[in-house]
């Protein structure tokens, strides 16, 4: 900042210095967010000249001083939109009031340690800052000037950031001469997903200068693919994360509709299904999984869908307009379909090989009420029970037939009876992976091959809160859990590829979205041996708390916010908590 208040002419100098009223601005030494010290000026959505205008400024006096007691946060409204008070240590700060993510009230998150964490899905922000620091989402808060005067708060803030309430971190331009046509990429990203793209965004904040290509088997740019199962009329525009103005003006090359079908690590190369070989000096693998292959007669009737992308999920919501659809399998996709088509379909039937959906994950008691709600809402389960057969009439799906002998009518049929790992085509690569096709990788995400790292839901990974026990998050969960625990694997990667290692620290997070309600669940619950429920199951506004002997190791909740996100803060930061502690 001193090199700014330098480098500005002395006229210049008069003009910054004045707040919009004409009297001597106050900020000429303030950093955002009110402490003096070193930093940058006020943190925006976009760059700025050294200097703005005051017009593209908005100064307000929000409360008193003493209207907020340390430890509190408060939306407040400075005219042209609303921003976050925060009062820690006796220090104010300001940011954005809506996390970029999905847009949550973060006044609602918990607010420790100097961030504040979303009250949905867990994403953190640093108040200093407004920088992401814990995932899902891509993007940061923009953060805002306070200063206390006669007792006032006083806030000002940018027009535009206070509109846009988000804001992407500085990155780097790639400073290589390339020609598109070179087969040669020094980082090369097999898959589009949110691992990958985080991995891509992370290597250009940091300063990263050289080629990054991005490949992946879709036909889109990177989307939000979460989003699909719960609202199935989506287009790949409406759910992208990314576009392509984006990618191209940070130099993040994207080649879509390109299947890897071989790594060879000797000569650190790739080669795609249409023919192209690219050699690479780090490669980052984020090729997520797979449906699980199914076993039953009839593979060739048209119709039945795996939920893999935009078009897949339109499909499936014009064709079962009311007709009949059934769902196989109980996974979380299985159910956020089943419950997306209740208002179109003439009838839903979802089948399912345990006793109740979720019990793997959630227990039975907690599977039982969610499976409750769906039968409420007009949902027919056939429980303990598998496909044998699906009819065709024409070639088109007209029944299931189940092992029991059922036989049910079915006009579109969605599998969603879990997934493996897509890395198949790594067999002859010489990579580690595990019996059921899992890439094995350390705690910076490398695998045994040099320059070669890996992430997402193709991993398992040494994960600190059970001792290292290498673990594969989504696949405990059934198929494609909707936690974005695969971002920070990605930044993880990004770093160690620059030779920055560092480790996971962050505390896995999932949701899904039915009937308008949301289940939230964090930590890792895999053999979980009691759950001790509180609130009313009935009524779907509980929490529930996993242990495995004296520890518990997750918690799941409905209509019980942010009890998930502070638990999520407590596990983050390394702390413990003991059964009788919830008892």
């Amino acid at each position: 900042e001193v090199k700014v208040e330098l480098s500005l002419m002395e006229k210049e100098k008069e003009v910054d210095g004045l707040s919009p009223n004409g009297k001597a601005s106050p900020f000429a030494d303030c950093r955002p967010n009110g402490a003096l010290a070193h930093g940058s000026s006020d943190d925006d959505s976009t760059p700025l000249p050294l200097y703005h205008k005051p017009r593209d400024y908005v100064e307000a006096s929000v409360c008193h001083v003493k209207d907020l007691e340390n430890g509190q946060m408060r939306e407040v409204d400075l005219g042209s939109g609303r921003a976050l008070l925060i009062k820690e240590h006796g220090e104010f700060s300001a940011m954005g009031h809506k996390c970029p993510h999905y847009g949550a009230p973060l006044v609602k998150g918990v607010l420790s340690k100097g961030h504040v964490r979303c009250p949905w899905h867990g994403a953190c922000f640093n108040i200093a800052t407004g920088d992401i620091e814990d995932f899902p989402g891509l993007d940061s808060l923009p953060t805002f000037q306070v200063r206390v005067e006669k007792d006032k708060v006083i806030i000002r803030a940018n027009k535009q950031a206070l509109q846009s309430q988000r804001r992407s971190k500085p990155m780097a331009r790639c400073s290589a001469v390339i020609n598109s046509s070179t087969g040669f990429s020094h980082v090369l990203i097999i898959g589009s997903g949110p691992a990958g793209l985080v991995c891509a965004e992370t290597l250009r904040q940091e300063g990263f200068t050289d080629r990054i290509v991005m490949c992946t088997m879709d036909g889109h740019p990177p989307y939000d693919r979460p989003k699909l199962s719960k609202s199935l009329e989506s287009t790949a525009e409406q759910l992208r994360l990314r576009s392509l103005d984006f990618l191209q003006e940070h130099d993040i090359e994207l080649l879509t509709e390109k299947e890897a079908v071989a790594i060879d690590v000797k000569t650190r190369s790739v080669t795609f299904e249409d023919g192209l070989r690219m050699e690479y000096r780090k490669l980052f693998i984020a090729t997520g999984s797979k449906p699980k292959p199914m076993t039953y007669k009839g593979k060739d009737v048209r119709n039945v869908f795996h939920l893999r992308t935009p078009e897949d999920a339109n499909s499936i919501a014009r064709l079962a307009n009311n007709k009949n659809a059934v769902i196989v399998g109980t996974s979380f996709v299985g159910m956020e379909v089943a419950a997306a088509l209740t208002d179109k379909a003439h009838s839903v039937s979802v089948i399912g090989i345990e006793s109740v959906p979720f019990k793997k994950a959630l227990g039975e008691k907690v599977g039982k009420a969610i499976m409750k709600l769906f039968e409420a809402n007009r949902v027919k389960f056939y429980m303990l029970n598998e496909v044998s057969e699906m009819i065709g009439h024409h070639g088109q799906l007209k029944e299931v037939v189940l092992k029991s002998g059922k036989v049910l009518r079915a006009d579109v049929c969605v599998i969603g009876a879990g997934s493996i790992p897509a890395t198949g085509f790594l067999k002859q690569s010489g990579i580690h992976m595990d019996s059921k096709g899992f890439i094995t990788v350390n705690k910076m995400m490398q695998t045994n091959a040099d320059g070669v790292f890996a992430g997402g839901d193709v991993v398992i990974f040494p994960f600190p809160p059970r001792n290292n026990k290498k673990v594969n998050i989504p696949h405990w969960q059934m198929a494609h859990v909707h936690g974005e625990f695969i971002d920070p694997q990605g930044r993880v990667a990004a770093l160690s590829m620059m030779g920055r290692a560092t480790e996971i620290k962050t505390v896995p997070y999932f949701w899904s979205a039915m009937f308008g309600k949301t289940i939230r669940y964090a930590g890792y619950g895999d053999g979980f041996d009691d759950v001790i429920i509180q609130g009313d199951l009935d009524e779907l506004r509980f929490v529930a708390f996993y242990t495995r002997s004296e520890e518990v190791v997750a918690v799941a909740s409905m209509n019980y916010d942010p009890i998930v996100s502070r638990v999520a803060e407590v596990l983050g930061s390394g702390k413990m908590i003991k059964k009788r502690d919830v008892e």
